[in-house]
């Protein structure tokens, strides 16, 4: 079978390419740059982020609409409380279509570097994110845990550690399961499909496309040990898999 393209394909590929560039690198950063001010200016009256995560959704949102994105949501969110929602993770727009999903107060656990970047880093840093050095993440991990549980937030986590290429669904790490375990959060599995097709990963061009969210029941931690972290993983992977693709 020829893997070969038509020539109506390449001229809507390369159309796709050149509004990326052209329309959607620009009305991203100037989302990105109004709202992460914001988001900076609402940290005088407010220190627990909400409103900052407020701007956040805003922000996913434009994006989602200006790059033609539409999201069918699927399950019932759990009641309120502290949650570990575990997704797999198939492109960029992951995070976006997940903050604009789940109308939680969400927080992310991130590269320390993302901090040095302007308003995005400055945004999460201020908004209660968890910015990790992955060589060392030290105690402090676990204080900024404790914070988010007191912030009545919720953590949103990719247990892949990357973006999969053909939508299969790899090993999860047990480290997130350990945190979940050391402070008896549920964890709430997460499947998304078809955002691999909005954005490929290495690649800058940006598709419309549908996406399904799909939302899990909680998983328990109460009563484990960290001995059961791994297990833990592989039973939120085979939920998550399930519905990804």
């Amino acid at each position: 079978m020829s893997t070969r393209t038509t020539p109506a394909e390449r001229r809507k590929t390369s159309l796709h390419f050149w509004n990326t560039i052209l329309l959607l690198i620009p009305l991203v950063s100037i989302f990105t740059i109004v709202l992460g001010a914001l988001s900076l200016c609402s940290n005088l009256v407010d220190r627990r982020g909400r409103l900052a995560h407020g701007c956040a959704r805003l922000w996913s949102r434009l994006i989602l609409f200006v790059s033609r994105t539409r999201v069918n949501v699927r399950g019932t969110l759990p009641p309120p409380g502290t949650f570990v929602f575990a997704s797999n993770h198939q492109s960029i727009y992951d995070i976006p279509i997940l903050f604009w999903s789940i109308p939680r107060q969400l927080r992310i656990i991130a590269k320390e570097s993302l901090g040095r970047i302007p308003f995005m880093g400055w945004h999460l840093r201020l908004a209660g994110h968890l910015l990790v050095d992955r060589d060392n993440p030290g105690p402090g991990i676990f204080k900024r845990m404790q914070r988010l549980v007191a912030d009545d937030a919720s953590l949103i986590v990719f247990p892949e550690g990357t973006r999969s290429r053909d939508g299969a669904v790899a090993r999860f790490k047990g480290g997130v399961f350990l945190l979940a375990i050391e402070h008896q959060l549920p964890i709430v599995p997460v499947s998304v499909e078809g955002s691999r097709h909005i954005m490929l990963k290495d690649y800058v061009t940006v598709c419309p496309g549908r996406v399904t969210v799909t939302i899990h029941p909680p998983v328990s931690t109460a009563g484990l040990t960290r001995a059961d972290a791994r297990d833990l993983a592989a039973r939120v992977k085979a939920i998550v898999e399930g519905s990804a693709g």
